[in-house]
């Protein structure tokens, strides 16, 4: 037993050097090479210890690099657990020596790159005993780590996308973590640039995968019934937090990627054009192959409109898009009718467009119309099949949309002459043909148009509507092998893109753009209602509730900030970025 005065002297005297068993690297793997496998598996079980020290792990690291050229793909199990060691977490020495041994392996032994892309990936979301504060550093680092090998491998590239493709969260894991990853899947086209193109289509994808997954019938009935439960909670909390679980985890992630937009096309306050224009080409093929085919999505396509409000020159771009794919015939029938859908939502509900940009495109729309009704009326397809004129039907639906929302901006100012801009598009023309688009559009829509352009005595529809309610709408399946007839009151499956947008957290940012439905005064219409909490964004906007039914299906595919600046590591050269709303 210690005397009192030896246990001072244990106290005070420095701990001994960690105790080291086995050889050396470079004599363990001679060993092995020569059969000799004792030491080489004692080394795997000790650098595998929990309790390993920094300082035995930068001495290995040291002896692994000093030798890294005999590391063959032979010793891929060693090279495996070498790469698992804690350096994440440690101090700044382990980390600097574990980056410096990664250089080193990946220069040498191209044979390990996915496998060092893995370790590096596998900590893009927080591990269970990871703490919140630690966070942004460990992400910091791993991102240092990527930078670092695709700078000795300029093919890094190639071989990462597959690795952050597989290692995406499963869409049903917690917010925080699909958070986490999709937030460093943005990181990292800071500084590979030629990923970001599919970087984004992999994290829509995803997002599509939700959205669909949620319909807006559905959150709005949990939401509601949330509110009506929890009256007694703190209202800061609920107004941020989606009761939904799955549309609580898409607004994360819509509050990350609207985040990302942002910081992406303004640096330091001033909007950096051509790094949002690439933005924006990148976006735009996105939104052609996953968006646009994707029917009844209902926030994922914000992305678009957000970016389209930093700029005018971007939505006039967006709508030139929109409006190519709506006439060209050898789009698909039903990329058309969508591209009408998007040109009538963004034309109605785009706070950011001057009423010059609206009459601009139905000076495009209106006049098309006219061309589509001369080149059938007289025709032996001049009746009213949605198989046959489809984009024809979405696009004079566009067209009453936007008017219904956009009248009293075109109107203002000088009445006479508004007036004489929309007697000028021959409505009652449209109204009167023989292909009857009046008999196919949504009725609220209808009637509203129709109440309106009666207001204003542009054309009576009262007439054609009536005779449309006493017969039945055909509606032809071609897949049926004939006729359907039914009572169909959605027959073109409408689907407007830009409905009231749901989402509490990212919704913060698409409000202030967003032009919210204005029942006229004196029209002599009631639209549907609905009975909701007051001062809500769906109290001031029920025009189509109820007559637009989102279904769970697809056309074309399957439904399935920080605060503080987040900084590459200068020794690599990365510029700073910061684009989530709150801290991990």
């Amino acid at each position: 037993m210690l005397a009192f005065d030896d246990s001072k002297e244990f106290l005070s005297t420095p701990p001994m050097k960690t105790v080291r068993f086995g050889d050396s690297v470079a004599n363990t793997l001679a060993k092995f090479k020569k059969g000799d496998t004792r030491d080489y598996e004692l080394l795997k079980h000790q650098l595998s210890e929990p309790d390993i020290k920094d300082g035995q792990i930068i001495n290995w690291l040291q002896e692994f690099r000093g030798c890294v050229t005999q590391l063959s793909k032979d010793h891929e199990q060693l090279i495996y657990v070498v790469l698992r060691l804690p350096w994440l977490g440690r101090s700044q020495a382990v980390v600097d020596e574990y980056l410096s041994f990664l250089s080193s392996l990946v220069s040498a032994q191209t044979v390990y790159l996915r496998t060092c892309l893995r370790m590096a990936v596998s900590h893009f979301t927080p591990g269970e005993l990871d703490l919140p504060d630690y966070l942004p550093r460990n992400f910091d680092r791993c991102h240092q780590a990527l930078q670092i090998i695709a700078r000795y491998v300029p093919s890094t590239s190639r071989f990462l996308m597959p690795i952050l493709s597989e290692n995406f969260p499963f869409v049903q894991k917690s917010s925080r973590s699909l958070e986490c990853y999709v937030h460093n899947l943005l990181r990292v086209t800071l500084y590979i640039p030629s990923l970001r193109r599919e970087i984004l289509e992999l994290i829509v994808s995803k997002m599509l995968a939700l959205d669909v997954s949620a319909p807006r019938a559905e959150i709005e009935e949990v939401e509601e019934n949330d509110e009506d439960e929890d009256t007694e909670v703190n209202t800061s909390t609920a107004e941020c937090v989606m009761a939904h679980p799955v549309a609580e985890r898409l607004d994360m992630l819509m509050a990350v990627l609207l985040t990302y937009i942002k910081d992406m096309c303004y640096v330091n306050g001033s909007l950096e054009l051509e790094r949002t224009k690439a933005l924006y080409r990148d976006l735009m093929y996105v939104f052609d192959k996953l968006v646009l085919p994707t029917h009844a999505s209902s926030h994922v396509q914000y992305s678009v409109f957000y970016l389209c409000s930093i700029r005018l020159g971007l939505a006039e771009a967006f709508l030139d898009h929109l409006w190519k794919l709506l006439q060209g015939p050898s789009q698909p029938p039903v990329v058309r009718q969508a591209a009408a859908g998007y040109i009538g939502s963004f034309l109605a509900r785009a706070k950011f467009l001057p009423v010059a940009t609206v009459k601009a495109c139905l000076d495009l729309l209106v006049p098309w119309l006219h061309l589509y009704i001369n080149s059938q009326d007289s025709g032996t397809r001049a009746f009213c099949d949605i198989t046959l004129h489809g984009p024809f039907y979405a696009t004079c639906q566009a067209v009453f949309y936007t008017i219904i929302f956009r009248h009293k901006a075109i109107l203002e100012g000088n009445l006479r002459k508004g007036l004489a801009y929309l007697q000028g598009f021959n409505l009652e023309r449209i109204v009167m043909c023989q292909l009857n688009p009046l008999k196919v559009c949504l009725p609220a829509i209808t009637n509203m148009f129709a109440a309106i352009t009666r207001k204003y005595q542009l054309v009576f529809c009262y007439t054609i509507i009536e005779r449309n309610n006493r017969s039945m709408l055909r509606v032809v399946r071609s897949s049926l092998g004939g006729d359907l007839v039914s009572m169909n009151t959605n027959p073109l499956d409408s689907f407007f893109p830009f409905d009231p947008y749901l989402l509490k957290r990212s919704g913060r940012m698409i409000v202030p753009l967003y032009q919210v439905w204005e029942e006229p005064s004196d029209c002599g219409v009631d639209t549907l209602k609905k009975e909701i909490k007051k001062g809500s964004v769906e109290d001031e906007d029920d025009f189509l509730h109820g007559e637009t039914p989102h279904m769970d299906t697809e056309m074309g595919v399957t439904p399935g900030s920080f605060e503080s600046h987040l900084r590459s590591p200068s020794s690599v050269g990365s510029p700073p970025i910061a684009f989530l709303q709150r801290p991990f």
